[in-house]
């Protein structure tokens, strides 16, 4: 008999490969394009710390790595949900393009309102096939919206 267990950790470390990588990919954009310009916008006042950014993208990468790992394990047909979420990976990962190397504040927020669609909908794919993997999308999404909210405010100073 073929024993998967080492399969299904081979899978979570890819998982997690992914997610760390979605990290690193975001705060590489955000480092080499950042300055001088994000310095010079005008920002509100309830903008975090320049340092609260890195754990707080690497902490949600990695668990919505893991829910989508714990979606993986399910029996059920689960390759559509899992589609849906690698394209709102890419999705995601454009924010950091848009927004620091490009500087287009309204196109990112384009990109965050897509990105908080994708995983409502996700939540919704998700809660039949595995109800932890919702719940841990739930603080991303939450962060989602404090950064739409954050996003649309520099739009509106600058």
């Amino acid at each position: 008999m073929y024993d998967l267990k080492p399969k299904k950790f081979i899978a979570l470390g890819l998982f997690f490969c992914l997610g760390l990588f979605m990290a690193l990919w975001g705060g590489y954009v955000t480092n080499y394009f950042k300055e001088p310009w994000y310095s010079s916008i005008i920002k509100p006042t309830f903008n975090p710390p320049d340092w609260v950014f890195a754990p707080i993208w690497i902490f949600l990468y990695l668990t919505i790595a893991f829910a989508a790992w714990l979606i993986w394990l399910s029996p059920k047909n689960t390759e559509k949900i899992l589609k849906i979420f690698f394209v709102h990976l890419l999705i995601n990962a454009s924010w950091s393009i848009a927004f620091f190397a490009m500087h287009q504040i309204l196109a990112s927020l384009v990109i965050i309102g897509i990105i908080i669609i994708f995983v409502i909908w996700l939540i919704k794919l998700y809660l039949p096939v595995n109800k932890i993997s919702a719940i841990l999308m739930v603080p991303y999404l939450f962060w989602l919206c404090f950064a739409f909210i954050l996003n649309y405010s520099i739009y509106n100073l600058n």
